[in-house]
């Protein structure tokens, strides 16, 4: 059987529906039935039959409690470790090193009692080192602790320590590291709001660059990896490195809206996310703008899926493609 953790997100909820239809025996996590309606709205992205959600074993729990979590391990010979907490503002730091790292730590530990066969887990290109003299980015560039790094970068570099240690302990392991993903399901939240926000006549853009990539692309991935020999790798999982302003103008293109028009220079950004942070003091509401937030709307980072094309022969849809595809199931 498989366990999936965070498999009410949107890595989580797009990689069941797959495992599924690969008629696989799944037990995956959750912590609300609120959560379980998300995915149910994933699957009708896929199919008119949403019943197929009741071949989950369903399995409430939180991955940061390890007596609830215990019993999720029995008959386990697989492990996809999609869970956690998403966030730019300094003041979910703490909440981020409970989810990304301690939880971490807590399916590995329990992954190794149980002598589970191999595990996946889902990192981001926010854990991967920056360029060396412009060259493009891959798995050998060495994140820096040095850096002023945001505290998702710090605990996702962090969950992918407590990863190796299960390689250490007999477990085949792989850890995938996405770019910007882009899917259905979640337009409220993440890179759903880029779809959410254009089609309600977003304005602005930036010209920052980073790697963008489709999240059938990554459940994709994950799969073939995990029943390949391949063990004890990363991947970076990118299919284009593409500005900000033009996957927005993809996005507008697509919904047959406006383009954004007005474009943010960096000393804006840089003022907003200030002043956010001030007023943010007072209102006790999350700052409109965080400072890694904006500074990384402005970055320039080119990735290189060179690696995992050249492992598994892996291809990845265009971002036009994946684009144009979320945005008709935005508005159907």
């Amino acid at each position: 059987m498989i366990l999936v953790t965070g498999g009410t997100g949107l890595v989580g909820a797009h990689l069941l529906y797959h495992l599924l239809k690969n008629d696989e025996k799944i037990r995956a996590i959750y912590r609300s039935e609120e959560k379980i309606k998300a995915v149910k709205k994933v699957f009708s992205f896929y199919t008119d039959d949403v019943s197929l959600i009741s071949k989950i074993e369903w399995f409430k729990a939180d991955i940061t409690d390890v007596p609830s979590m215990i019993p999720a391990f029995v008959g386990i010979e697989k492990v996809y470790h999609c869970a956690a907490f998403i966030s730019f503002n300094p003041r979910d730091y703490r909440e981020m090193r409970k989810v990304n790292i301690h939880g971490t730590a807590i399916i590995v530990n329990l992954s190794i009692d149980a002598k589970i066969k191999k595990m996946c887990f889902v990192g981001s290109i926010a854990s991967v080192g920056d360029s060396l003299n412009g060259n493009l980015i891959t798995e050998e560039n060495e994140w820096n602790k040095e850096q002023d790094n945001s505290g998702y970068s710090i605990t996702k570099f962090g969950g992918e320590m407590e990863v190796w240690r299960a390689s250490q302990e007999e477990i085949e392991v792989v850890i995938v590291n996405p770019g910007v993903i882009l899917g259905s399901g979640f337009w409220f939240a993440g890179s759903g709001e880029l779809f959410s926000e254009v089609y309600n006549g977003f304005k602005y853009y930036t010209e920052g660059i980073t790697g963008f990539v489709g999240v059938k692309d990554v459940v994709k991935a994950m799969i073939l990896l995990m029943n390949s020999d391949v063990k004890n790798e990363r991947f970076i999982l990118v299919s284009e490195n593409k500005t900000y302003k033009e996957i927005l103008f993809l996005i507008a293109d697509a919904f047959g809206k406006k383009r954004p028009s007005k474009k943010i220079k960096p000393w804006q950004t840089s003022l907003l996310w200030r002043v956010s942070s001030i007023l943010s003091l007072f209102t006790r509401k999350e700052p409109l703008l965080g400072k890694y937030a904006a500074k990384s709307a402005h970055e320039i980072s080119k990735y290189s899926s060179e690696k995992i094309k050249e492992t598994i022969n892996f291809q990845f849809d265009e971002i036009e493609t994946v684009v144009k595809e979320v945005c008709n199931d935005y508005e159907s």
